[in-house]
């Protein structure tokens, strides 16, 4: 079976079949550690360097400037080679758990291919915030930072010392007023079809033949998550309660323009699922009260949800991180079908959530830092898979990225392991 048909099954709850095997994803200075510690480098991983779309390529331009000390960090093109450039240490190699491509990181072989991993999840190719987009520029650069504007009109700061994704400092969202010059010059309804990028039906010939799942939406796409780009959380929270109709207009507006774009692209290819983005809870559980939910958040996912079932796409999932306990009920009422990755350490138990919930689908929950601590620490964690894939509905993997406190030797212990363990339904 290839990788999309195991999804599916996966999807279905078939308990005969073995799942997909996927991570989320590694750190850069985790793979850089485990060459050193005897991953064999095959297939290094390659930095994205196209500036295609807000989702695949947010931060592209500030990781290329920075790799590869280019001045001109806008190329809007769409045949340019991947680099094979140092991943700094802060950047995310992807494992199959987050779709690719997304936010200019780079996609996973060599660890793939040792372990015979499935292909990742896929994300349509295709402008879902700003059309046209910003362009991106540098604002100011020193010894420590790179000050720059993104693709979604945000200005960034990115550390040179730290090398992970850049902090908000000025939004393009501050009032009705720069909402509506945004919503009438890069919101338009008007120009859905030129949001499909220029290589389209190249695209779509890949798509149709496709064995891989292929995914609609994606980073940076969320009732919460855009409006945390677009807005910044402190002034988002105090909108909430300050300007309710601009939130909700924004929100009209964003979705409208989703569900159009999708339906251009349901004209050409099939898809398997939609997946949004969220990162709505903390360490401590949800941002945002239950009241809040249920006025901005659940009914934008009622309108998307009722638009996927008419399409026959019964499969939705919400990347979120943190304690989302209190928010799952609430996300399968409003029609989501499962959730990931699902963070041991901030209190998520994948256990008693599939007795809660049956039904719903989940990814990850195994916990990433505990791989570290070695073989009885590992099959402590893993004890419980064998029970969980035997209830159909999950695809195990870190609760989010793998750190570079755990070794290769841990690691090829614990993915081994669990491999086997995914082999033997």
């Amino acid at each position: 079976m290839n990788s999309r048909e195991k999804f599916i099954e996966f999807i279905n709850f078939n308990k005969k079949f073995p799942t997909v095997k996927w991570e989320f994803g590694y750190w850069g200075s985790a793979i850089k550690r485990w060459y050193n510690e005897g991953l064999p480098l095959k297939n290094y991983p390659k930095v994205p360097v196209n500036i295609i779309n807000t989702t695949s390529s947010l931060y592209t331009s500030v990781w290329k400037h920075f790799l590869m000390k280019d001045k001109t960090i806008y190329e809007a093109i769409y045949n340019e080679p991947e680099k094979e450039l140092e991943i700094p240490d802060g950047f995310a190699v992807l494992g199959g758990g987050i779709y690719f491509p997304s936010q200019g990181f780079a996609l996973d072989y060599d660890v793939k291919d040792y372990f015979d991993m499935d292909l990742q999840q896929n994300v349509v190719c295709a402008e879902h915030l700003f059309y046209p987009q910003f362009k991106p520029e540098i604002v100011n650069e020193d010894e420590k930072y790179i000050d720059y504007i993104d693709l979604d009109g945000c200005k960034r700061r990115f550390s040179k010392a730290q090398q992970v994704i850049p902090s908000g400092l000025d939004w393009p969202i501050k009032d009705w007023e720069t909402w509506s010059r945004l919503k009438s010059e890069r919101m338009n309804m008007d120009n859905i079809k030129d949001r499909l990028p220029s290589n389209w039906k190249e695209i779509v010939k890949k798509y149709k033949n496709r064995d891989f799942p292929l995914a609609l939406g994606g980073y940076p796409c969320g009732i919460f998550g855009t409006l945390t780009h677009l807005i910044g959380y402190e002034n988002l929270f105090m909108f909430y309660y300050d300007k309710p109709d601009l939130i909700k207009d924004i929100l009209e507006r964003l979705t409208d323009v989703w569900i159009a774009l999708w339906e251009e692209v349901l004209s050409f290819t099939d898809v398997d699922l939609c997946n949004l983005w969220e990162d709505i809870s903390s360490g401590k559980g949800s941002m945002l009260s239950p009241a809040i939910m249920k006025e901005f958040v659940l009914p934008y996912y009622e309108k998307i949800s009722d638009f996927l079932k008419s399409k026959k796409i019964n499969t939705f999932l919400v990347d979120t991180d943190g304690d989302c306990n209190e928010l799952v009920p609430m996300f399968i009422e409003s029609g989501v079908t499962g959730m990931y990755p699902m963070e041991v350490s901030a209190g998520m138990d994948v256990v008693s959530l599939r007795k809660k919930y049956p039904g719903f689908l989940l990814m990850g929950g195994i916990p990433k830092l505990d791989i570290q601590y070695g073989i009885k620490k590992i099959d402590e964690i893993l004890e419980p898979v064998e029970w969980l894939l035997s209830q159909g509905g999950f695809i195990p993997f870190g609760d989010h990225l793998i750190p570079p406190e755990v070794g290769w030797n841990e690691f090829k212990y614990y993915r081994e392991r669990l491999n086997a363990l995914i082999d033997a339904i």
